[in-house]
Protein backbone atom coordinates (compact mmCIF):
# COMPACT_ATOMS: atom_id res chain seq x y z
CA UNK A 1 0.00 0.00 0.00
CA UNK A 2 2.94 2.30 1.01
CA UNK A 3 4.52 2.30 -2.44
CA UNK A 4 0.78 2.82 -4.33
CA UNK A 5 0.51 6.06 -1.95
CA UNK A 6 3.74 7.25 -3.51
CA UNK A 7 3.29 6.17 -7.36
CA UNK A 8 -0.11 8.28 -7.05
CA UNK A 9 1.72 11.03 -5.50
CA UNK A 10 4.13 11.18 -8.16
CA UNK A 11 1.28 11.32 -10.62
CA UNK A 12 -0.55 13.85 -8.78
CA UNK A 13 2.56 16.30 -8.51
CA UNK A 14 3.15 15.33 -12.60
CA UNK A 15 -0.07 16.12 -14.15
CA UNK A 16 -0.07 19.85 -13.64
CA UNK A 17 3.52 19.84 -14.81
CA UNK A 18 2.17 18.29 -18.39
CA UNK A 19 -0.04 20.69 -18.29
CA UNK A 20 1.87 23.32 -18.40
CA UNK A 21 4.45 22.58 -20.73
CA UNK A 22 4.30 24.67 -23.45
CA UNK A 23 4.12 23.46 -26.93
CA UNK A 24 3.55 24.79 -30.51
CA UNK A 25 2.41 27.83 -31.17
CA UNK A 26 -1.13 28.04 -28.87
CA UNK A 27 -3.15 30.59 -30.75
CA UNK A 28 -5.28 32.44 -28.47
CA UNK A 29 -7.97 34.81 -30.15
CA UNK A 30 -7.87 38.56 -31.83
CA UNK A 31 -9.09 41.65 -30.10
CA UNK A 32 -12.69 42.06 -30.18
CA UNK A 33 -13.65 38.48 -31.70
CA UNK A 34 -13.80 35.53 -29.17
CA UNK A 35 -13.98 33.04 -31.80
CA UNK A 36 -11.94 32.64 -34.91
CA UNK A 37 -11.11 29.09 -37.07
CA UNK A 38 -7.68 28.75 -38.82
CA UNK A 39 -8.66 28.54 -42.42
CA UNK A 40 -5.35 26.99 -44.96
CA UNK A 41 -2.17 25.93 -43.94
CA UNK A 42 0.44 27.42 -41.48
CA UNK A 43 3.42 28.98 -42.94
CA UNK A 44 7.11 29.31 -41.44
CA UNK A 45 8.95 32.21 -41.47
CA UNK A 46 12.90 31.00 -41.59
CA UNK A 47 15.42 33.63 -40.84
CA UNK A 48 19.04 32.44 -40.85
CA UNK A 49 18.42 29.09 -41.58
CA UNK A 50 16.40 28.89 -38.59
CA UNK A 51 12.26 28.87 -38.05
CA UNK A 52 11.29 32.03 -36.41
CA UNK A 53 7.95 31.99 -36.38
CA UNK A 54 4.75 30.74 -37.74
CA UNK A 55 2.05 32.27 -39.92
CA UNK A 56 -1.50 31.48 -39.82
CA UNK A 57 -4.48 32.69 -41.14
CA UNK A 58 -8.21 32.65 -39.37
CA UNK A 59 -11.61 34.00 -39.78
CA UNK A 60 -14.13 34.64 -37.59
CA UNK A 61 -16.79 37.57 -36.33
CA UNK A 62 -16.94 38.88 -39.81
CA UNK A 63 -12.93 39.26 -40.85
CA UNK A 64 -9.80 37.31 -41.71
CA UNK A 65 -7.03 37.94 -38.99
CA UNK A 66 -3.14 36.59 -39.66
CA UNK A 67 -1.44 35.46 -36.46
CA UNK A 68 2.80 35.37 -36.13
CA UNK A 69 3.78 32.98 -33.16
CA UNK A 70 7.84 33.64 -32.44
CA UNK A 71 9.24 30.08 -31.86
CA UNK A 72 11.00 29.73 -28.32
CA UNK A 73 14.30 28.18 -29.86
CA UNK A 74 14.25 31.60 -31.99
CA UNK A 75 13.63 33.71 -28.88
CA UNK A 76 15.91 32.10 -26.93
CA UNK A 77 19.15 32.17 -29.15
CA UNK A 78 18.12 35.94 -30.09
CA UNK A 79 17.86 39.19 -27.68
CA UNK A 80 16.13 41.02 -30.25
CA UNK A 81 13.96 40.96 -33.38
CA UNK A 82 10.93 42.44 -35.35
CA UNK A 83 8.11 41.18 -37.01
CA UNK A 84 4.92 41.62 -38.80
CA UNK A 85 2.05 40.00 -39.53
CA UNK A 86 -0.73 40.80 -41.98
CA UNK A 87 -4.00 39.77 -44.74
CA UNK A 88 -2.55 40.18 -48.56
CA UNK A 89 -5.28 39.94 -51.00
CA UNK A 90 -4.52 37.96 -54.62
CA UNK A 91 -4.54 41.24 -56.15
CA UNK A 92 -1.24 41.90 -54.02
CA UNK A 93 -3.55 44.76 -51.43
CA UNK A 94 -1.69 44.37 -47.68
CA UNK A 95 -4.39 44.85 -45.60
CA UNK A 96 -4.46 45.23 -41.73
CA UNK A 97 -0.48 45.11 -41.06
CA UNK A 98 0.70 44.80 -37.36
CA UNK A 99 4.12 45.01 -36.45
CA UNK A 100 6.11 45.06 -33.13
CA UNK A 101 9.44 44.51 -31.03
CA UNK A 102 10.51 41.24 -29.24
CA UNK A 103 6.77 39.76 -29.63
CA UNK A 104 5.96 36.25 -28.83
CA UNK A 105 3.16 36.57 -31.08
CA UNK A 106 0.67 39.24 -33.16
CA UNK A 107 -2.44 39.27 -34.51
CA UNK A 108 -3.66 41.45 -37.14
CA UNK A 109 -6.75 43.73 -36.18
CA UNK A 110 -9.39 42.09 -38.58
CA UNK A 111 -9.76 42.63 -42.32
CA UNK A 112 -12.86 42.92 -43.98
CA UNK A 113 -11.94 40.68 -46.35
CA UNK A 114 -13.98 37.67 -46.34
CA UNK A 115 -15.47 37.66 -50.15
CA UNK A 116 -11.94 37.95 -51.11
CA UNK A 117 -8.93 35.52 -51.88
CA UNK A 118 -6.68 36.36 -49.25
CA UNK A 119 -3.50 35.16 -47.59
CA UNK A 120 -1.83 35.28 -44.04
CA UNK A 121 1.39 37.38 -44.65
CA UNK A 122 4.62 37.11 -42.12
CA UNK A 123 7.73 38.84 -42.34
CA UNK A 124 10.98 39.96 -40.06
CA UNK A 125 10.34 43.60 -39.91
CA UNK A 126 9.19 46.78 -39.20
CA UNK A 127 6.04 47.72 -41.81
CA UNK A 128 4.02 48.14 -42.68
CA UNK A 129 4.81 46.16 -45.67
CA UNK A 130 7.73 44.21 -46.57
CA UNK A 131 10.94 46.28 -47.88
CA UNK A 132 13.67 44.59 -49.86
CA UNK A 133 16.27 42.61 -47.61
CA UNK A 134 12.91 41.68 -45.42
CA UNK A 135 12.24 37.58 -45.21
CA UNK A 136 8.12 36.83 -45.73
CA UNK A 137 6.25 34.20 -45.88
CA UNK A 138 2.84 33.68 -46.91
CA UNK A 139 0.11 30.93 -46.34
CA UNK A 140 -2.10 28.98 -49.02
CA UNK A 141 -4.58 31.21 -50.73
CA UNK A 142 -8.10 30.76 -49.22
CA UNK A 143 -11.54 32.33 -50.66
Amino acid sequence: MRVFAKIAAVAALAVPMLIAVPGIASATTPGGCSSVTQIGSTAYLNVGGQTMASVKQYKGCGKNYSYLYVWEGYRSSHSSWDVCTAIVTTGGHVQDPQCDHNSVEIWSSGAATLSECTQALGWNGTGPIPYSGEIAVKTDVRC
